[in-house]
């Protein structure tokens, strides 16, 4: 899978995760191949320099947006601050096999995943990042 997205945008979330020793996060707004906005999050977890859980008054306002005819929620971003930009086991179990993007932040470079398997049993396919 090839997603697009602007240099600006992904500069964004590099600066968002670089000034933060937790883990930051927030939605992936756009179209199926192509990510055109953000929406940062607070990160609402018990322990944020683990994990993340994306203010869920942000996540509904998303939603209710995108039934009103705006932006699509295609997936959301986070950081792994002293990691690489690679699923974690803690994301791993979180993931749910609905092909949604998880771009994931780390060691100063981002990467694209996509969550896909069968029902619960959701694994991670990297996607094609390409940046305009």
């Amino acid at each position: 899978m090839r997603v697009e997205i602007s240099r600006g945008l992904l500069e964004q979330i590099m600066s968002e995760a670089a000034a933060d020793p937790n883990e930051v996060c927030g939605l992936l707004l756009g179209e199926p191949g192509r990510i055109d906005a953000i929406q940062p999050a607070a990160n609402v977890a018990s322990d944020p320099a683990r994990r993340f859980e994306l203010d869920p008054a942000v996540l509904i306002a998303a939603h209710r947006a995108a039934r009103a005819g705006g932006a699509r929620i295609v997936g959301h971003y986070h950081s792994h601050p002293g990691g690489a930009p690679v699923p974690s086991a803690t994301d791993a179990a979180c993931a749910v096999a609905d092909g949604s993007l998880w771009l994931i932040a780390g060691g100063g470079a981002a990467r694209l995943w996509v969550s896909a398997g069968e029902d619960e049993n959701a694994r991670f396919v990297e996607a094609s990042l390409v940046i305009l």
